[in-house]
């Protein structure tokens, strides 16, 4: 047999020689002296076992009548201060839980106002949250975006419309310089025959 089996054999022994020991040891005891150290439930079966006996009744010694009630009131005495402690004790409980509620609660109003604050700012005097913030600027740069490309087609149309304006008007300054030029040499032409029929006219004359 090993060790821990001897302990747990000794163990079991000590507290079955103790209880026989203390039940023995209520049997022997007196009224007098159970009603000194027994509790109230062991004094009312003492009292019944030491008590004399007429026909199916028990005679109770006056004194021990006394006694045990004077020890069964301290004990519903006892009792009720145990009981009346206990409620204080769990009225504290429950306001001290209830304070621990309200501080709770004030606890994640508190942290629900920081996250607010955390999440919402102030743009030219208005209050958003910052993801309505980052919607707006990105809404900003598309119609930002959108306008630059208006802009930038309206200038690729322009200079488009201006260069072929260029165009045509070079081709119109062309065409003109050579209209100017051909009526120029129409024109010498003609005063060339003009000059050829004068003379013409003058050598016919001086004949």
């Amino acid at each position: 047999m090993t060790l821990r089996k001897y302990l747990l054999v000794l163990v079991t022994a000590l507290f079955f020689f103790q209880g026989s020991f203390a039940q023995e040891e209520q049997e022997n005891m007196s009224a007098e002296e159970a009603l000194k150290q027994a509790n109230i439930e062991n004094q009312f079966s003492t009292v019944i076992k030491k008590s004399g006996r007429y026909q199916e009744y028990k005679v109770v010694k006056r004194v021990w009548m006394d006694q045990l009630k004077v020890n069964t009131l301290d004990t519903l005495k006892s009792l009720e201060n145990s009981l009346a402690t206990s409620n204080q004790r769990i009225m504290d409980q429950e306001a001290k839980i209830n304070e621990l509620q309200q501080t709770l609660s004030t606890t994640n109003q508190n942290l629900a106002s920081i996250t607010e604050e955390k999440d919402n700012m102030s743009f030219l005097g208005i209050a958003m949250t910052k993801a309505s913030y980052k919607t707006m600027m990105w809404a900003f740069v598309a119609i930002i975006l959108v306008l630059l490309g208006f802009f930038i087609f309206k200038y690729k149309n322009s200079n488009a419309v201006t260069l072929e304006a260029k165009k045509n008007l070079a081709e119109t300054e062309t065409e003109f310089e050579d209209h100017r030029r051909r009526a120029l040499e129409r024109e010498q032409k003609v005063m060339r025959k003009l000059q050829d029929e004068i003379n013409k006219q003058r050598k016919t004359g001086a004949k």
